[in-house]
């Protein structure tokens, strides 16, 4: 994970190298050190050591030895099985809407500048066909989600200069900008789904079988930091550790930190909570957790906090402006929401 953080800020090491490469170790820090991880404990006395890495299938056939077959005989499954099996499904079917539009979220906030297209709406419907495969194969529902990861936005992170006419003593001038745009593209998506259907095939398998476990750990150590340094819920916390005096000024029509505080740690007391759940025997339902804040956020939070501390905390999630902001315009009232989106670093 260290490495992969390491390499992701090679565009700043600026004379050192050519700049095509280290915009090629930036973009690829990620899959460069999981290459140097998976090669490592195959060199001189490390290869010694005993390692756990990822089973592999040595056959083309299913794993399960009670199994003939790749699909499951559905029908000639008890009916109550089937009945009980929509349970599970729902649980899943929540798991995976949340995870794929909160991911969405994140990877395009504004400091992307990119505009969700049609794309993302297609992305769940393929999940949802994906996952309706797995269960006839009888194989655990995947949701890779690096397409829509700060961590593939980040790597298609380019500079443009724009020509912007200024206006300096009544007189029009032109002037130069740099600003920072994201490549909107669906190739890395294809290819990424292209090398899984390869590794699958039994000789690219050994490759995949020479992974250590913890190799995986690392990447997804990497990907959660990089989710999180975009997520502003990082900046709320550092700010509980900041001196009154050196915190950014607020829009005027909130009174102080202390409610954003106050959210912030009920924030993260909440997220602690889901994850020991996730970590006992009740953990496959823990997605209907997630879903009950929705109403609880719509119906009870707005009564313990001042709607201005909830626009202020949530409007870098919410494309088209908070709840409180709907509520407004239903009155006929309608609030700025720039001063409040400015405040967030890094949004």
């Amino acid at each position: 994970m260290l490495l992969a953080i390491f390499l992701s800020t090679a565009e700043s090491w600026k004379p050192l190298f050519h700049r095509y490469l280290r915009m090629g170790l930036t973009e690829y820090a990620a899959a460069v050190s999981v290459m140097i991880f998976i090669g490592m404990p195959y060199i001189g006395e490390l290869a010694t050591l005993d390692k756990s890495t990822l089973p592999i299938s040595s056959a083309f056939r299913p794993t399960s030895p009670d199994r003939t077959v790749f699909f499951v005989q559905f029908w000639k499954l008890p009916v109550t099985w089937i009945f009980a099996a929509i349970v599970p499904g729902f649980i899943i079917t929540v798991l995976f809407f949340f995870d794929h539009e909160v991911s969405s979220i994140i990877c395009t906030v504004d400091r992307y500048r990119t505009k969700k297209p049609g794309g993302f709406a297609w992305d769940i419907v393929l999940l949802g066909i994906t996952t309706g495969l797995c269960g006839v194969l009888g194989i655990p529902p995947a949701n890779g989600l690096l397409p829509q990861a700060p961590l593939h936005s980040e790597s298609l992170m380019h500079t443009e200069r724009e020509e912007v006419q200024v206006v300096v003593d009544e007189e029009s001038r032109t002037e130069i900008r740099e600003t920072k745009h994201v490549y909107e593209q669906r190739w890395s998506a294809f290819l990424q789904a292209g090398a899984i259907l390869m590794f699958i095939a039994p000789p690219f398998q050994r490759v995949l079988g020479l992974t250590s476990t913890s190799v995986l750990a690392g990447l997804f150590l990497f990907m959660g930091e990089q989710s999180l340094s975009v997520n502003p819920i990082l900046y709320r916390f550092f700010y509980l550790l900041t001196p009154a005096s050196e915190l950014p000024i607020l829009p005027l029509a909130m009174k102080g930190y202390k409610g954003v505080h106050v959210y912030t740690v009920v924030q993260i007391m909440v997220t602690v909570i889901i994850f020991i759940v996730t970590l006992t025997k009740g953990a496959p339902a823990f997605p209907l957790i997630i879903i009950a804040l929705v109403p609880i956020r719509l119906m009870v939070m707005n009564k313990l906090w001042a709607r201005d501390t909830l626009r202020f905390v949530d409007a870098w999630a919410c494309r088209e402006g908070t709840p409180e902001d709907d509520a407004d315009r239903k009155a006929g009232t309608d609030t700025e929401l720039e001063p409040v989106q400015a405040t967030v670093p890094g949004v």
